[in-house]
């Protein structure tokens, strides 16, 4: 399994409003993609940091959703509520518990 985490700085106000388009936007979407397995978003409301973390069956499903431009999209619906731009990473997942 892998895990990409996607972490972004959030206008403090924006918070509720990213939480929102997370929930009702993309995880829709990205329960159509191939190999998607779970997501969970974590935010820091003192300091707006917010980090997002999809699972992926494997690297071959994480990194093909990318290349279909679907991370693209989704990443599109929060570019007004960033104040800076967000930093992706992929790592495989070797503890599950």
């Amino acid at each position: 399994m892998y895990a990409r985490l996607t972490s972004a700085q959030v206008k403090k106000e924006n918070i509720e409003k990213f939480t929102e388009i997370y929930n009702t936007s993309v995880v829709p979407a990205a329960k159509a993609q191939e190999g998607y397995r779970g997501s969970y978003v974590l935010v820091d409301h003192d300091t707006g940091k917010g980090i997002a973390i999809t699972l992926w069956e494997s690297k071959e499903d994480a990194l093909a959703n990318e290349e279909s431009r679907y991370y693209q999209e989704q990443l599109a619906k929060f570019v007004t509520l960033f104040t800076q731009a967000p930093v992706r990473e992929l790592y495989e997942v070797t503890v599950m518990a």
